[in-house]
């Protein structure tokens, strides 16, 4: 028998993908504009369409400003614009419609959408399941176990971790402790000063974790590595930022996962609540239509 599988949503990068590609031409009841939900819901529908999966979760991003990583850090992320009211409003819009279809929907105060992915898949794969990371994210990979998928749906393509090193430069296991060393501009996370992807690859290569890199730093001179007297200069003298980056690139295992189905199962599509939607976000009759079949509901344009 096939091993039964966990199709996993990051649906905030769906979401603002449409909020920027969309046309700003769509417009709820009210006035406010729907062209991220427009964009989410076909994306939904095709992604619903295409995979029929049996268990299937979305996560997404409610921890903008108190994750617990901003405690660690309270410049985590803070070089971003905080989110239009028009923007928030459609995430609540998306997160309805995953919960008409009969998805399970995963948020949490203190935690991110990779957390609540990582905790998921964790989960999963202790009853039996693997999991299918829909998502480009190269954060995301480090989750990547045996017959684990990560999926750029986009562009359509799909890696295990086998494909990270080839995308990455290092092992999946490796993905938390590169960043810690290189640092994430989109996340504003420092690394260590002065590291780069190339270094950081080959150093993760030599010793295999961050850890040993740091107790073995001493070796680091005596590397064939370009600027390596100064690489281990800079890895002694930032050490500590290393450790608390690397908690910051690390996605949690074990987060709260609340409120939602055995095994993440999917539920049959309410009904009621897809048509007030659908009403209240003045979806034309196709969009209507393909929501309704990947609901399993039946659908009538009168």
């Amino acid at each position: 028998m096939s091993t039964p599988t966990l199709y996993l949503v990051d649906a905030s990068l769906y979401v603002f993908r449409a909020w920027h590609s969309m046309p700003d031409e769509f417009s709820d009841a009210e006035g406010w504009p729907t062209n991220a939900v427009q964009g989410f819901a076909r994306f939904l529908a095709e992604l619903l369409e295409r995979t029929r999966p049996t268990h299937v979760a979305v996560a997404f991003d409610e921890a903008l400003d108190d994750c617990f990583r901003n405690r660690l850090y309270p410049a985590y992320k803070a070089n971003r614009e905080p989110a239009p009211e028009a923007l928030k409003r459609q995430f609540a819009h998306c997160r309805a419609l995953c919960v008409a279809l009969g998805l399970d929907v995963l948020s949490h105060g203190h935690y991110e959408a990779d957390d609540l992915i990582g905790s998921a898949a964790h989960a999963a794969r202790a009853n039996g399941y693997r999991a299918v990371i829909v998502s480009a994210d190269k954060d995301l990979s480090q989750l990547l176990g045996d017959g684990d998928e990560q999926w750029d749906y986009a562009r359509n393509q799909r890696w295990g971790a086998a494909g990270v090193p080839a995308r990455h430069g290092v092992e999946a296991r490796q993905i938390a402790d590169y960043l810690a060393l290189t640092g994430d501009s989109v996340d504003n996370i420092p690394g260590v000063p002065g590291i780069g992807a190339k270094t950081a690859a080959a150093l993760l290569a030599h010793f295999g974790t961050l850890d040993a890199l740091l107790e073995r730093v001493d070796e680091v001179p005596y590397l064939r590595l370009r600027g390596a007297a100064s690489t281990a200069r800079k890895l002694r003298e930032h050490r500590e930022q290393a450790l608390l980056c690397r908690q910051l690139t690390t996605i949690a295992l074990d987060a709260p996962l609340e409120g939602v189905r055995p095994h993440f199962a999917r539920a049959g599509g309410d009904a009621a609540a897809l048509q007030a939607l659908c009403e209240a976000l003045r979806f034309g009759p196709l969009t209507r239509r393909r929501l309704h079949e990947a609901a399993g509901l039946a659908y009538g344009s009168a």
